[in-house]
């Protein structure tokens, strides 16, 4: 596995989903079948694991261990695991971080507490007591169009002097205030947003917690090499190319079209959970569209 300081879980990760099987339960066995493949033949550097992509908001507290483990047991050896532990709750991340650290996982993401819309004091008052809770190194995850509150950048450079923040997986839309961030603090910044991560390298990010990269993780690593090497050209040119999908695999929920994708590459992960729905034909028809023309 390569590491840094600077690039702490390496270059792309994949937002994991979760496998479950007909009727409805987890299934630990595809899961380690799943993350196998999305490390030695899609090349993801790390994963992350119980997201939103991961349909963390219906699986229990014991799943969440449980797949942790599963995955650190199958590839813990060769690949970051980092675990989504955030709640709208401190007391429940708290508990869901000191959990995941005991599962073996490498890392922690914490997304902004979501629904209440707390202040940025409660917000800062949040993020230090889950960073506190454990050793573990911790992801912010900025996402206001979700969590309806920004982790304010006054109170990312107030929170980059702890410790255990290590990096911030950045879905705001606001690279100057991202810029600020980066310019001021070691953070390490990750594209959420699959699309942003060519423009996020630009202003020092450096990678991407992708969806898409089910699929195209091998591709996204290589626009990042190329720019890490100053071939922007090439870079750009990738970037250009996986459009497609970067974008497409959102037409509806990302983990919906996820799903649908893996079947059709002879990958069956089984269902989405309620209230997510599976892939209807026009969607899965739209999803075979953008793969194609993504060149994958």
């Amino acid at each position: 596995m390569e590491a840094s300081v600077h690039r702490p879980f390496g270059r792309v990760l994949t937002a994991m989903v979760t496998p479950f099987d007909v009727s409805g339960a987890l299934d630990l066995d595809k899961a380690v079948e799943l993350a196998t493949h999305l490390v030695d033949v899609v090349g993801n550097d790390g994963l992350v694991l119980n997201g939103t992509g991961g349909e963390a908001p219906t699986t229990t507290d014991a799943e969440k261990h449980d797949l942790v483990v599963a995955v650190v047991d199958a590839v813990g050896d060769r690949a970051h695991i980092v675990a989504g532990i955030g709640t709208f709750d401190t007391v429940h991340s708290i508990h869901l971080a000191q959990s995941a650290a005991k599962a073996g996982a490498h890392g922690l993401l914490c997304v902004t507490p979501y629904y209440s819309r707390p202040p940025q004091s409660g917000l800062l008052a949040h993020f230090r007591a889950v960073a506190d809770a454990t050793d573990v190194p911790t992801l912010l995850y900025d996402i206001p169009g979700r969590s309806g509150v920004p982790i304010a950048t006054e109170t990312l450079l107030a929170l980059a002097e702890h410790p255990h923040i290590v990096g911030v997986k950045d879905a705001k839309g606001d690279f100057t205030a991202s810029a600020r961030v980066l310019a001021e603090t070691d953070l390490a910044y990750y594209a959420g947003d699959d699309a942003a991560t060519l423009p996020l390298l630009a202003l020092g990010g450096v990678g991407v917690v992708g969806t898409s990269t089910h699929f195209c993780a091998a591709q996204t690593k290589a626009s990042i090499e190329a720019f890490e090497r100053g071939d922007v050209a090439e870079a750009l040119r990738l970037h250009r190319q996986l459009l497609p999908i970067y974008t497409g695999i959102f037409r509806t929920q990302g983990t919906i079209l996820v799903k649908a994708g893996l079947k059709l590459r002879g990958l069956d992960v089984g269902p989405v959970r309620l209230p997510l729905v599976d892939a209807t034909d026009h969607e899965i028809s739209h999803l075979r569209a953008d793969l194609a023309a993504a060149g994958l």
